[in-house]
């Protein structure tokens, strides 16, 4: 391990001026063009995946699957993408460009060949498993290449909102395309159109590039703690077992909850004391002594809760009330696009440009996270044109744009080295878009639930025999009518209601607290009042 690190201690940027190369593309490529070959593999393994979520309608429908068996195959693509994290500069250093490359592509169209034709879910969750890993491996081998094109300087304050434009619009364009190949062909297709841009990526490495290693003496990969990461996959799968499928069955009231909660503590147990004992453990725990680490995992964890309303709510209402196919679904999901790049744009001009606090940024996140919550809560209803729906999606895109980038660079600035900054990235990740989102969904669900179920419970105690006409009231179409939509509908603005204090209450925490800097350096933003004060004079100056 300390070889790798005096390797990446004494890897300083390019001297001014000297023009960015790409040794691994092959001498007649032009030079303009070398970096944009790696933007479009990014783009090609961001796009794949394990199971593609936006044809969940025509997976449900032509296979025995349940949303719950869905969205744990997700989380499983997503598991194998957080535990890699802490493997990534180690392969880097191992395998050349070609190598890691050709074979995430190979697996990742071998998965996809999979998922097409099984419908065995253990298999496909090692399948889904396996097909994160070779996705985070070629996503980061490509960005890794192109880095210093994108800042010379490595400066994370610009690469890291760079590089979410890369993997937000992969995720929002992703579930939109599948949901165009299933509507207009069958699920299967979306599959097979990995598999194709997988294939392109081997053709572009065969014709366009060469083998090529960054590291002269290749970094070995003895020691590494593969039973600790063992055991680390099999905590976190059992994890997302107990909370997608808890709602399902009433959580520990059943026997395959229980079952899977005890698992969990003896894995997790096996898990924590191996990170303690082990002389070189998968993730070092010292990483939670950096400054600021714990912080940010908190926030991670709070900003997680709080978008949970995205994929639980949103999804009840345009599937389970207004009833939209998953092309409509997802073209309207794909109004938070501007609003993420919004809120990149402003991650850039705070970090690189302003040089502020990233607090004060935080709480402008929370507040938008709000500002969402409010509009939903004030317009859902059966006689609302969903276009109505699309300024408050936009706002929670802007939210989302701002906290991702911001955080993970935060990440960077309070841990001392790059391996310990990709050890750190686990911990987020893992909090970030796996364990976060499972729990937020299962939490929601079940709140939900809870909801419908006493309004329902309130609704019935007001129907008496006095006020039926039963030789005309058929309770099957009162049942499935108006009637329980519009109890959705409530326990919906319900739960839309909490989120609105909840999130208040962090914008109002992140915005009104002087919270020290996460880097020495950065200036504090000023008080809002001299912030407009400054600006009115300054436009008045102009005038």
């Amino acid at each position: 391990m300390g070889k790798l690190t005096e390797y990446l201690m004494k890897a300083p940027p390019p001297p001014a001026g000297m023009p960015f190369c790409m040794p691994m593309m092959k001498g007649w490529v032009p030079r303009n063009l070398q970096p944009w070959v790696y933007v479009v593999t990014a783009l090609c393994f961001q796009f794949s995946g394990g199971m593609y979520l936006g044809a969940l309608d025509e997976i449900r429908g032509t296979t025995n699957f349940m949303i719950e068996d869905v969205m744990f195959l997700l989380y499983a693509t997503l598991a194998g993408m957080a535990m890699w994290f802490p493997m990534l500069f180690r392969m880097k250093f191992r395998f050349t460009n070609q190598q890691l490359l050709c074979t995430s592509a190979i697996v990742m169209g071998i998965c996809n060949v999979i998922t097409m034709h099984s419908q065995s879910m253990p298999v496909l969750v090692v399948t889904c498993f396996i097909a994160g890993i070779a996705k985070i491996q070629g996503t980061f081998e490509c960005m890794s290449n192109i880095q210093l094109w994108i800042t010379p300087k490595r400066d994370f304050a610009v690469f890291f909102p760079v590089l979410h434009i890369i993997l937000l619009t992969a995720i929002e364009g992703g579930g939109w395309l599948a949901a165009w190949m299933g509507h207009h062909f069958t699920w299967q297709m979306m599959h097979a159109f990995t598999v194709g841009t997988m294939s392109f990526v081997l053709l572009t490495q065969i014709i366009l590039c060469r083998p090529f290693c960054p590291m002269p003496n290749r970094f070995s990969l003895k020691g590494t703690d593969w039973q600790g990461a063992l055991f680390i996959c099999v905590t976190m799968l059992l994890l997302s077992y107990i909370f997608v499928y808890g709602d399902y069955y009433r959580w520990f009231a059943n026997h395959h909850i229980r079952m899977a909660g005890a698992f969990t503590l003896l894995f997790a147990g096996l898990t924590l004391y191996r990170l303690i004992h082990n002389r070189y453990p998968y993730v070092e725990l010292r990483l939670l002594k950096c400054r600021n680490v714990v912080p940010i995992l908190i926030v991670t964890i709070l900003g997680e809760l709080a978008f949970g309303a995205e994929h639980t709510l949103e999804e009840i209402l345009y599937t389970d009330v207004v009833g939209l196919e998953e092309l409509t679904k997802e073209s309207q999901y794909m109004w938070a696009l501007p609003g993420m790049f919004l809120g990149i744009g402003l991650d850039l001009y705070w970090l690189k440009v302003r040089k502020w606090k990233i607090w004060k940024l935080i709480g402008i996140s929370f507040l938008s996270i709000s500002a969402y919550t409010l509009l939903m809560y004030a317009t859902v209803g059966m006689s609302v044109n969903i276009e109505q729906y699309r300024l408050a999606i936009m706002l929670r895109g802007f939210g989302y744009g701002i906290l991702a980038p911001t955080l993970m660079w935060a990440l960077d600035e309070s841990v001392p080295s790059l391996e310990m900054f990709f050890m750190g990235l686990f911990v987020f990740n893992i909090l970030h878009m796996y364990l976060g989102g499972a729990m937020g969904y299962g939490f929601y669900t079940t709140i939900f639930s809870h909801f419908l179920n006493e309004d329902m419970m309130n609704y019935g105690r007001q129907l008496t025999l006095t006020h039926l006409d039963l030789s005309h009231f058929n309770f099957g179409e009162f049942m499935a009518g108006s009637y329980l939509h519009s109890m959705m509908l409530v326990a919906i603005k319900q739960v839309y209601g909490y989120i609105i204090w909840y999130s208040l209450f962090l914008a109002s925490i992140f915005l009104l607290c002087d919270i020290p800097a996460v880097r020495t350096n950065i200036r504090k933003v000023p008080l809002w009042p001299v912030l407009a004060i400054e600006y009115l004079s300054r436009k008045n100056k102009t005038v």
